[in-house]
């Protein structure tokens, strides 16, 4: 795994800038998550996966991504933009009327980056075993990454999927759960706990690997080149990632207030005063 850790640190401030703008814009998304996710997607698509942004739907010889929990849009957007696959400039129409940057990803727009759409929560997960299916049955061996969030994990479809997995040994499968605490109407502890899930999941046959913070990006592609370690031995991999909801901007950190309202116009002043511009605001 080849990355500059200096470059990648510098795109995580500029995706976090585009969230925040983004999301004021239209008055409308969600901050929260994304902002916490922003190493995440940075190091995967900065130095874990191998992609290419001309974009093929069938993804024959890459590594493909789900992202199960599609309200955190505004991040991967940025992501994609910052790595090449549209300009910067597009994010500017996020949410709006007929723009292609709609608040949950969707495939009628044909955006580049995006093979499948999601934001029914409990369902990226199935349609990543699917693909990592489809890739054995032709041979491809590369990766299929795909991303849940904590509080998803009160849904059933997420269970039945990860028992397919291991029954069936999907093992060049790597998931991750972004496991900040908060969901839209509290702390995950207080809507419905969780439990042990790092214990939960081993039950379920998967080999998990604990990222003890996924807002530290080297940290975070510790945690990457682990899982691709363990993948292709026979089980599914699952990377448990601890990120701070909010991350990046104080007065956002550890609210699930912060989970879909938008800044005002005094508060994203704020936002942007803690987020260095790196790559220029589009």
């Amino acid at each position: 795994m080849n990355y500059n850790l200096e470059q990648l640190t510098k795109t995580a401030s500029q995706v976090r800038r585009d969230i925040v703008r983004m999301v004021h814009g239209v008055k409308s998304g969600h901050p929260g998550g994304s902002l916490g996710c922003t190493e995440y997607f940075v190091a995967l698509y900065g130095a874990v996966m191998q992609h290419n942004p001309k974009f093929q739907p069938d993804g024959k010889g890459e590594d493909l991504f789900f992202l199960s929990n599609g309200h955190i849009s505004p991040v991967w957007y940025s992501t994609l933009a910052r790595f090449g696959y549209f300009a910067p400039a597009e994010l500017a129409t996020f949410r709006q009327i007929n723009s292609r940057l709609q608040g949950h990803p969707a495939t009628k727009e044909k955006l580049e980056g995006i093979r499948a759409a999601s934001g029914s929560l409990g369902q990226g997960l199935s349609m990543a075993i699917g693909a990592a299916q489809a890739k054995r049955l032709n041979a491809d061996d590369r990766f299929v990454y795909v991303l849940m969030g904590d509080g998803e994990q009160q849904e059933g479809q997420v269970w039945e999927a990860a028992m397919y997995a291991a029954h069936h040994k999907v093992d060049k499968l790597i998931a991750a759960i972004d496991f900040n605490g908060q969901q839209i109407d509290g702390s995950t502890e207080e809507v419905m706990s969780l439990g042990n899930l790092t214990e939960k999941w081993i039950a379920f046959g998967w080999e998990v690997v604990e990222c003890a913070n996924g807002n530290d990006m080297k940290t975070m592609l510790s945690a990457f080149e682990t899982a691709q370690n363990k993948a292709g031995k026979g089980k599914p991999v699952l990377i448990m990632m601890r990120t701070e909801m909010g991350q990046g901007v104080d007065y956002m950190m550890g609210s699930h207030k912060w989970h879909g309202v938008a800044p005002n116009d005094e508060e994203l002043k704020k936002a942007l005063a803690q987020l260095p511009e790196t790559l220029g605001d589009y």
